[in-house]
Formats: structure tokens, C-alpha cells, sequence
């Protein structure tokens, strides 16, 4: 079997998971946006447990999307694993995903399935704070529970955060806070919070990483940031506001044209199931699975104890510049 011309080009790039006894007689191509740590297992349980061969290449969401628009007559993948929910839904628009729900979706709620089924969530990524134990120890305080609580004066230069102009972080943190207070009471509550910033960085992850080296107190990032940080020894806790949080959705989905349409609809009900829910938790792959009837023993990774915010995609693509330039605007110039 050839892998298409264009994905052979990629070589140094491209892996491809076999049965160590046989030649595999069915087989897969895609892109993958989820990080190539996460890709490499996910993929070669796939073929382990269905016998399919599958070709993928790891770019980021930007150009996994170019590609995708760019091959819109002679598509070279199958189908997409993972990257953010939006890229779907800008591929969508342009005719470029095939509808597919799974038979086995049921256990997955509403809002992480688009509507006319041209993605399918299988893990979250929800907003966390994650705190330094020895800071808080050192000034008597309890990780925070609520976003009021980044307003004590304890903090104040104790706080780093990601920066709006250059991080998708950022911009969920801004969503996070409008869902969570309204846009008055969000603008005036960011200008609060301001006050305790020791700095805004370019990276989202960066501020997770001073928090475990006790460089800062509290950061607001993505769990599989914080989880990397605690997970690599560092003192810290991983708490979410009661107020709530918005999240960013890993995805599968099938591609309009796909040349193995067969193979990648396997593929989604293989990503949609209850046995990929249980490998990624297993296995330490960063992401909360989005199925309910997933065993999940670290509260950390409980949705039950996340309250998340239920923003559409739409609305944050709709407002994404109007919420950053009132950050520029309105909160920066205040401290």
C-alpha cells in the first residue's frame, strides 16, 4: 500500500503503527494537532486494537487547516485528530468535513458535538488555577476556590498571566471571566486583578512553569499545562474557581472526499468510545475525557468538580477581538 505522494514527502515526520507479525490490509491516513507525545500512543492503541495501519503527520491547528483547504480537491488525509474545536468549524464552513456521528457518542454531552456533527470532542482542556504551596503556606492562605479570591492583597506582584495579545490562554481567560461575570462586571473585576500581576508572558504554558519554580503565586492556564508542572515534582495545587471556566475542546473528524472513509469513520467511533477514554486516563494523556460513563478517580480530572461555562464556539470567534481590545484598552493602563 503507497502512502500518498504528499505524505511521503514528510518521512522524517511520518510514523506509521503496525502489527509487528503482519501486513496490515487496512489502512489510515491523517493529520494530528495533539501533541506528537499524545499522537504516538493514541495511534498505535488504534492499530493494536483494530488491526489498521495508519499514517499521520503532527502539524499545529493553523496548518493542519491550511492543508486542508489547500487539498480541498484531492484531499491527502482521512480524517483529523485532535487541535481545537474552532478549526473544524472554519473547515466546515468551507464544505471541508463530512458529517459523522458515532454510534457510540450518546455518553458524550451536547455541547462537546457540533450540531451538524463535523467534530466530535474527546477531551477537554478546561481553564485551572494552579498555585505554589510553599507561597501559600508561607502567607496563610488556601488555594483559591474563586476568582475573587486573586483579588486578595496577598498577591499583589504575586500573579503571572498569559498575555491576550499572544496567547490563546489569554483570550479563553478573557471568555472565562465574561462568561463568569457579565461585561461590566468582568472589565472592573480584570482591573482588580490587575493590580496583583507581576507580569503578562507571551506563552501560555510559561506561567504554569514559575509557579513551580515559586517564581509566582498563582497562574490561570490550561490543565494539561498545570498537570506537566506537577507532574514533573514541583509543590503546587490544581483548584478551579466556582464561578466557572471555559475550555478548549480536542476533536476528531472525517474529511469530505477522505480516499478510506471506512477506516477514518472506525477511527471517530474508536476516538469517541469508552476504551479511548479509559487509555488516555491510563496512560497520562493530559486531557479530561468528554464521555460520562469515563472511570475517573483523580478529582483533579472530574468534570463533576469543574463548573464549566457554556460558551459556543461561535460566540468566542465573534468576540475574541472585542474582549482583547478591552483588555488593551481598558484594563492594562489601570495599574
Amino acid at each position: 500500500m503507497k502512502i500518498p505522494e504528499k505524505l511521503s514527502g514528510f518521512a522524517v515526520s511520518m510514523f506509521s503503527f503496525c502489527l509487528a507479525s503482519s501486513v496490515l490490509a487496512a489502512e489510515l491516513n491523517l493529520y494530528a494537532t495533539m501533541p506528537d507525545k499524545y499522537a504516538s500512543e493514541v495511534l498505535a492503541q488504534f492499530s493494536k486494537d483494530t488491526g489498521i495501519k495508519v499514517n499521520y503527520l503532527r502539524l499545529s491547528a493553523g496548518e493542519v487547516l491550511a492543508r486542508v483547504q489547500a487539498e480541498k480537491n484531492n484531499p491527502q488525509v482521512d480524517a483529523i485528530l485532535g487541535g481545537p474545536a474552532d478549526i473544524y468549524e472554519a473547515a466546515k464552513k468551507e464544505n471541508l468535513i463530512e458529517p459523522f456521528l458515532p454510534k457510540n457518542a450518546s455518553a458524550i454531552p451536547s455541547q462537546f458535538i457540533d450540531p451538524d456533527h463535523a467534530w466530535i470532542g474527546i477531551g477537554i482542556m478546561p481553564l485551572a488555577f494552579i498555585s505554589n504551596s510553599d507561597f501559600l503556606k508561607r502567607n496563610g492562605l488556601k488555594a483559591p476556590q474563586s476568582w475573587m479570591d486573586l483579588l486578595d492583597p496577598k498577591y499583589k506582584n504575586s500573579l503571572i498571566l498569559a498575555d491576550a495579545r499572544t496567547s490563546g490562554t489569554a483570550t479563553e481567560r478573557l471568555f472565562s471571566i465574561r462568561g463568569a461575570f457579565g461585561k461590566e462586571a468582568g472589565i472592573e473585576y480584570q482591573k482588580k486583578l490587575h493590580k496583583n500581576v507581576q507580569m503578562y508572558t507571551k506563552s501560555g504554558a510559561w506561567p504554569a512553569l514559575r509557579v513551580g519554580q515559586d517564581l509566582a503565586a498563582v497562574a490561570i492556564v490550561y490543565l494539561p499545562d498545570a498537570l506537566d508542572i506537577k507532574q514533573l515534582g514541583h509543590r503546587v495545587e490544581i483548584t478551579y474557581p466556582k464561578e466557572g471556566v471555559t475550555f478548549g475542546i480536542e476533536a476528531v473528524g472525517l474529511i469530505k472526499g477522505a480516499k478510506h472513509p471506512e477506516e477514518a469513520k472506525k477511527f471517530i467511533e474508536w476516538a469517541a468510545s469508552p476504551k479511548f477514554a479509559d487509555f488516555i486516563l491510563k496512560n497520562n494523556i493530559k486531557y479530561v475525557p468528554t464521555r460520562t460513563d469515563a472511570v475517573i478517580t483523580d478529582p483533579v480530572l472530574n468534570l463533576k468538580n469543574i463548573k464549566a461555562l457554556n460558551v459556543p464556539l461561535s460566540w468566542k470567534g465573534e468576540k475574541r477581538k472585542e474582549l482583547t481590545d478591552e483588555w488593551i484598552n481598558q484594563v492594562l493602563p489601570t495599574k
